[in-house]
């Protein structure tokens, strides 16, 4: 197909991208977890008008699936990066 190579090389530098941005120390807070699947679309709908200030190419979506007995859980975190401690003046 045309334009599959270059969609594909774009793919590839925006994960390196990200990758290399999130490879700073910080760590995922999670904002919803909820093992109700309609009830997690419902909150991140209501989340995304009512908070502008997240970062949304920061926010990861894990849907951890169950099998048997444990139940399928719908987790929304954002990362947040570790405080750079200033050094000394």
């Amino acid at each position: 197909m045309p334009g599959q190579r270059k969609r594909k090389r774009q793919q590839e530098a925006g994960r390196q991208q990200a990758a290399a941005r999130f490879a700073e120390a910080g760590h995922w807070d999670v904002l919803i977890e909820t093992q109700d699947e309609s009830d997690w679309h419902a909150q991140v709908r209501r989340l995304r008008p009512e908070n502008q200030q997240i970062d949304w190419t920061a926010v990861r979506i894990d849907t951890l699936c169950g099998r048997g007995l444990q139940p399928t859980t719908y987790r929304l975190s954002l990362f947040v990066p570790s405080e750079v401690p200033a050094g000394p003046a």
